[in-house]
């Protein structure tokens, strides 16, 4: 086993350049220093040091140690520094966000931490799974996603919704020739959806389930902004937040043709039960209000 405090001696020998510097710099006599320096020598199965002159200068596998101890102490320091102000502040917050998920909605969500000196945040996009194993390892300290990770009673996962909003279907006007039921377009009308692992597909198909209507598909895609392009396109009617193309609808490219009322999107804040949790997901989540037009896809 390696041996820490022969590797500071070590260390502290190699920095003096001699035995006598360094028992003197660490409060031992010089014969200690020596007969742990020869230990650690021991142990690795290499000198560690050439004499030059009076001098001690590191030999090849010297070096490789020292470059190594440094590292071995520098992480010990982070260590015994992260849990001292764990309970105070820990001012890095490190968020995954699912790879489809509105980039406004991400914006608004970190907006009180923008511009703040003395916050570093660090963005990581990625699919569901490898962003849910990065929250359970600790390498990230919260996600945001529009998919509700399952839970029971064995789930570390707390789920925090943080907004929702309506689904509609909407395409071009010259779709429509008059008005139409819900039932008749869906039954009907080719239909631009979001791909079937999304959260919104799955209440958009219990609906159809309830009304016992099988659609046409058109297409589909797995974020808002291409479906979003498609509607635009006039691929089909698009099963959408209005917010989404809140701008088309404006300017009279794309129309509403119906509210769902029972579909809705959801967004939620994932986290985990930590014994030090980083302070900033507290400040975060209570700062967050999102108005409606924030959470439109771009």
């Amino acid at each position: 086993m390696l041996n820490l405090h022969h590797l500071r001696l070590f260390r502290a020998v190699a920095r003096d350049g001699t035995l006598t510097g360094a028992a003197k710099a660490l409060h031992i006599s010089q014969s200690a220093v020596s007969t742990q320096i020869r230990s650690l020598e021991a142990s690795l199965g290499h000198d560690l040091f050439e004499r030059s002159g009076r001098s001690l200068v590191l030999s090849e596998a010297g070096r490789i140690a020292l470059d190594h101890a440094e590292e071995i102490f520098r992480a010990a320091d982070n260590l015994t520094a992260t849990l001292k102000r764990a309970e105070a502040k820990r001012r890095a917050l490190r968020i995954g966000a699912l790879a489809t998920l509105s980039r406004n909605f991400q914006i608004s969500f970190l907006d009180p931490l923008i511009g703040r000196d003395d916050v570093e945040v660090i963005l990581r996009s990625g699919s569901q799974d490898t962003l849910l194993r990065g929250l359970e390892a600790q390498s990230l300290d919260i996600v945001l996603t529009n998919l509700v990770p399952a839970r029971d009673a064995s789930s570390p996962f707390l789920v925090h919704t943080i907004a929702d909003q309506p689904v509609s279907l909407i395409g071009t006007p010259g779709r429509l020739a008059g008005p139409m039921s819900v039932e008749e377009i869906l039954a009907t009308r080719p239909l631009i959806l979001p791909t079937p692992e999304s959260s919104l597909r799955a209440g958009f198909e219990a609906l159809l389930e309830r009304l016992g209507i099988v659609p046409k598909i058109a297409a589909e895609a797995d974020d808002m902004a291409m479906l979003r392009l498609l509607a635009r396109a006039d691929a089909g009617i698009a099963v959408i937040p209005p917010i989404v193309v809140q701008d088309e609808l404006e300017a009279g490219l794309l129309k509403e043709f119906a509210r769902l009322d029972d579909v809705r999107e959801t967004f939620s804040a994932v986290t985990i039960g930590r014994k030090f949790p980083n302070p900033l997901i507290r400040e975060v989540l209570h700062a967050v209000t999102l108005p409606e037009a924030a959470l439109q896809a771009n």
